[in-house]
């Protein structure tokens, strides 16, 4: 059984700690026959005025832009074999912005939460580098998942039911 929160705050510090620990989530899209793809990534999360922001920084491949063109909803499932899960719903938008691939470099070199994230330069020259593109992730509702008793908690941000 699952118990909605109404405020992020309560599942902040479990939501970090397992996403610390995990750091590869599956991002779920669909196609425009809604057919769903899966890949494995590795997104960074902030918390904003008391709700979680994300950040993806990405190749922008044909399917990937595809999917999100028609339509821009992402889910995000993080797991481990200690069934600690979190799964995050998003909507994603491409950012082409400068200032916010540097800060998105910065905040994946930092780890964030702590434990997630890495050096972009394994895979890009620079914030500046012309394949590096940037997703901002605006979660509509996160679940965490304690795995020791499946105790669940759901954050959903206002207006979204």
């Amino acid at each position: 059984m699952a118990t909605k929160v109404t405020s992020f705050t309560v599942v902040e510090e479990q939501f970090n700690a397992y996403i610390g620990d995990i750091v590869y989530a599956t991002m779920t899209t669909v196609d425009a026959k809604g057919r769903p793809r899966a890949r494995v990534l590795i997104p960074i999360w902030e918390v904003v005025d008391g709700r979680p922001a994300g950040w993806l920084a990405t190749y922008r491949t044909p399917v990937k832009a595809a999917h999100l063109a028609k339509n821009p909803h992402a889910t995000f499932s993080y797991w481990t074999p200690r069934q600690n899960a979190v799964n995050v719903d998003t909507v994603a938008e491409w950012i082409d912005d400068a200032e916010i691939k540097r800060r998105v470099w910065a905040l994946y070199r930092k780890g964030s939460p702590h434990g997630a994230g890495y050096d972009l330069g394994n895979f890009w020259k620079s914030p500046e580098d012309p394949e590096l593109h940037v997703l901002r992730l605006t979660p509509w509702r996160v679940q965490v998942i304690r795995g020791s008793d499946l105790h669940s908690r759901i954050w959903q941000a206002e207006g979204t039911a």
